[in-house]
């Protein structure tokens, strides 16, 4: 691998304006397929198949026509002063003037007034009207939202607290561009203090950004044929960006690493390539597992995301091995520092703070292990108790108008108004279809938890029907999840009586039928990329410890962080500090899209940091010095791979969408705890407790794995047939540090 690595890397700084020009034609190609794909349908209603809720909405499209359309609705929420009634005479008028206004519009189907469909308040002091429309809520025009509140306007005049629900008139979130323009400014300030250099600092941006153009165009090209929308390239555009920087950077660190050590610019950057860049292709390896491995979860949208994130990252280790040394052909002294730029080679650098905190760790090792350990399972208690859901209204500021009218409806019509079951009942075998469902009407309105039940509508063919029942409780109120098992439950006696069957839906059953599906899927996800994990650090690193250290240290830092996320947002713990108004169950996605990330993350850092620790003891280093030494060169790349990531993630914090702010903060402190506590303290406590036995594998193990050569060790051979002596390829001498 390094060998040909080393090849790949010289032949790149060779040709060089090929290579430039090569990709150069791929992103100029991709953009004007972009300009020509056609636009990708997004038309699939289908989330998770397999599970009842979603069995039962696909019924209601096949029995319904028309019913499962997408289009955008707006849900009016009235309310009378202190003391009035909407059935008031001037209230009315304004109510049934604005369904009218309403109706009126071009792309509306349907306004409905509250008064012909009772849907007023006992006490009389909330109604709600419903605006449906034809098409999507992305589809609206300003002139149709305008409309709409023109005439919402007219009804406050009026004097009644009008809010406004539902998605026609929804607070978009923030695009995507802005978070990451604020993450490329971040990591180009990180970059600089790093590197000191404005073009070792510009490098790995410009190629980082290449690789994200290329990556999301070649998802636009191919979204027409396979369903790819700009949602399902969100986390690509995410990740190339944060691994295309990490990967850049660490192949250009090591060419100002071998240029210091006095090497011709050709010849380090194949140094470069075949060293830095063999961890790359591995830590590369690694990611593509945790986002391939996305699929088996068994919902279409995150095996998308999945796939394409997976796609992105293998672009960014193309360009790191390719266009990475081309640049540096063209540049070759421009990314060095000031030292070595004037004398040609500098002195090599014996000691820093890396070096200096793996002798303080190696010099206790139980103590900071204990600490670090304990530390992190005390974060993660929390998540023992983790809840999952999705947030709706209820989990916005209450400065919003979408949250102050699902407050006002709660408190008009009751808490489970928010979100009502809804019921399909196929009574294509029952022998009295309407008998049937009068039945099925009766037991649910008898079942305990249930404030009312609506007529049933049965569609032309007169075998399906279809009603809703308003909970007594909330949709993210365990209650509310216990009255849906029931009601299933009582199922197979209903359809031994009347023949009939029934499923159970709406937005509340499909939340909680999805948190527990992806909570079932959580632990085989798990399983699958630790698996594959494992096998390729056992190739790497040719050990059985390290990758099981590696494994152990990466459940820790996540399961830390699912602690912190369930004390903040579902406990409330400091959520005043963040902005989170309305504590309460965390995002379904949120631990699978927190186990795929940090995971890849984290093994990027365990193969930049460890791989550079087995170098060293290959070369000769007794095991404690190694430690010493991977520090020495890694230390410092890691830690400023590890602040960009956490800057990039921080800025979703300050977002106004839940969802935005979890996964945020979440992705943020997992990276914190991972490189800091687990790379940076466990790791080389653990080798220093094992030694020489952190590199131990059996003879007949040895024999069955590939040799893969990460850290380089037949490079003196391959650079030798070049004119470089294998003395030139040695670590240059370095006085032993005592540890």
């Amino acid at each position: 691998m390094a060998t040909l690595l080393y090849r790949l890397g010289r032949t790149a700084f060779r040709r060089r304006w090929l290579v430039a020009l090569l990709w150069a034609v791929i992103l100029g190609g991709l953009g004007f397929g972009a300009v020509k794909a056609p636009a990708a349908s997004d038309s699939g209603t289908s989330f998770m198949p397999g599970i009842e809720a979603q069995k039962a909405f696909d019924l209601i499209g096949e029995r319904f026509p028309g019913a499962s359309a997408n289009g955008a609705n707006a849900r009016i929420v009235f309310v009378a002063q202190h003391g009035e009634k909407v059935t008031a005479a001037d209230n009315r008028a304004a109510i049934d003037t604005f369904v009218k206004e309403a109706d009126a519009a071009p792309e509306v189907s349907g306004a409905v007034n509250p008064f012909t469909a009772k849907a007023v308040s006992r006490d009389g002091s909330t109604a709600y009207a419903t605006v449906n429309y034809k098409v999507k809520a992305a589809d609206l025009t300003d002139a149709d939202k305008t409309a709409l509140q023109k005439a919402i306007d007219q009804a406050r005049a009026s004097g009644l607290t009008v809010e406004v629900g539902g998605t026609a008139l929804a607070e978009q979130a923030a695009a995507s561009g802005s978070s990451e323009a604020i993450g490329i400014a971040l990591a180009a300030v990180v970059l600089l203090i790093t590197f000191g250099s404005l073009a070792a600092a510009g490098l790995p941006l410009l190629t980082a950004v290449i690789g994200v153009g290329t990556s999301m165009l070649g998802i636009i090209v191919l979204g027409s044929t396979f369903g790819l929308t700009a949602t399902t390239g969100t986390l690509a555009s995410m990740l190339g960006l944060a691994v295309g920087i990490d990967y850049a950077l660490f192949v250009v660190s090591r060419y100002r690493e071998e240029r210091a050590n006095g090497h011709e610019p050709r010849e380090a950057a194949g140094l470069a390539v075949g060293t830095a860049g063999s961890a790359v292709v591995f830590a590369g390896l690694t990611v593509v597992i945790a986002l391939a491995g996305l699929s088996v979860i068994g919902v279409p949208l995150l095996t998308k995301m999945g796939l394409c994130a997976a796609g992105a990252v293998a672009v960014a280790v193309l360009i790191a091995l390719t266009l990475v040394p081309a640049l540096l052909g063209m540049w070759p002294h421009a990314v060095l520092s000031r030292t070595t730029r004037k004398r040609g080679r500098s002195k090599p650098q014996t000691d820093n703070v890396g070096s200096r905190w793996a002798r303080f760790v190696l010099r206790r090792p139980v103590a900071v292990l204990v600490l670090s350990v304990v530390g992190l399972g005390t974060l993660a208690l929390p998540a023992a108790h983790l809840e999952m859901g999705m947030p709706g209204a209820e989990s916005k500021p209450t400065s919003s108008t979408e949250r102050r009218a699902y407050d006002d409806l709660a408190h008009g019509f009751g808490a489970g108004f928010n979100g009502p079951l809804t019921v399909v009942a196929d009574v294509k075998g029952a022998h009295d279809p309407k008998a049937a469902v009068a039945r099925l009407t009766k037991e649910i309105t008898a079942t305990r938890g249930v404030v009312s039940v609506s007529v049933p509508r049965f569609n032309q063919a007169g075998d399906t029907a279809l009603f809703s029942a308003v909970p007594a409780t909330g949709p993210n109120d365990e209650r509310t999840k216990d009255l849906i098992h029931t009601i299933r439950a009582e199922r197979p006696a209903l359809e031994r009586g009347t023949g009939a069957t029934f499923k159970v839906t709406g937005s509340t059953a499909m939340d909680i039928d999805v948190a527990q599906a992806l909570q079932d899927a959580l632990v085989p996800y798990l399983a699958v990329i630790l698996g594959l994990a494992l096998v390729l650090l056992l190739v790497v690193f040719r050990s059985v410890l390290v990758p099981v250290k590696a494994a152990f240290g990466f459940l820790l830092s996540v399961l830390a962080a699912l602690g912190s996320v369930v004390a903040v947002f579902q406990w409330g713990w400091g959520a005043g500090l963040l902005g989170v108004e309305q504590p309460g169950p965390i995002m379904s996605l949120m631990p699978i899209f927190l186990v795929g990330i940090v995971f890849g993350l984290a093994m990027d850092y365990e193969v930049f940091l460890v791989a550079r620790m087995r170098e060293a003891y290959v070369h000769g280093d007794r095991a404690p010095q190694a430690v010493v030494t991977g520090f020495r060169h890694s230390a410092r790349v890691v830690v400023a791979a590890a602040v960009i990531m956490i800057a990039v993630f921080s800025g979703f914090v300050s977002a106004q969408e839940s969802m935005i702010k979890t996964i945020g903060f979440g992705l943020a402190v997992a990276v914190l705890f991972d490189a800091f506590v687990v790379r940076m303290a466990i790791v080389p406590a653990v080798l220093a407790l094992l030694g020489d036995r952190a590199w131990w594998l059996p003879r007949w193990l040895d024999r069955l794995l590939p040799r893969v050569d990460v850290e380089g060790s037949e490079l003196t051979t391959e650079a030798g047939a070049h004119g470089t002596g294998p003395a030139d390829l040695r670590p240059l001498p370095v006085e032993e540090t005592r540890v």
